[in-house]
């Protein structure tokens, strides 16, 4: 019987601080995108008539979108930084 052979759990207990330190980066980015939705709703009807606003506006959808990346993160147990 070698040593650090097994079928514990001791695996899942990296992913479950990540979940939590996901679940975190979920509630900050919740306020980030409160703040941010304004802009781009203002800045939506200017883009289609000024289309250097196209890359803006693309960036702050995707800031936006943040809590729902942090969201599947935290649900699939994904560390935050590596892979």
């Amino acid at each position: 019987m070698g040593e650090g052979e097994g079928s514990g759990a001791g695996g899942l207990c990296p992913g479950i601080l990540w979940a939590i330190l996901w679940f975190f980066l979920i509630l900050l980015s919740l306020w980030l995108a409160f703040i941010l939705d304004w802009f781009y709703i203002i800045l939506l009807p200017f883009s289609a008539c000024i289309k250097a606003l196209d890359a803006v506006e693309e960036s702050l959808l995707k800031l936006i979108q943040l809590p729902k990346t942090c969201a599947e993160n935290m649900i699939a147990m994904k560390p935050i930084c590596g892979g």
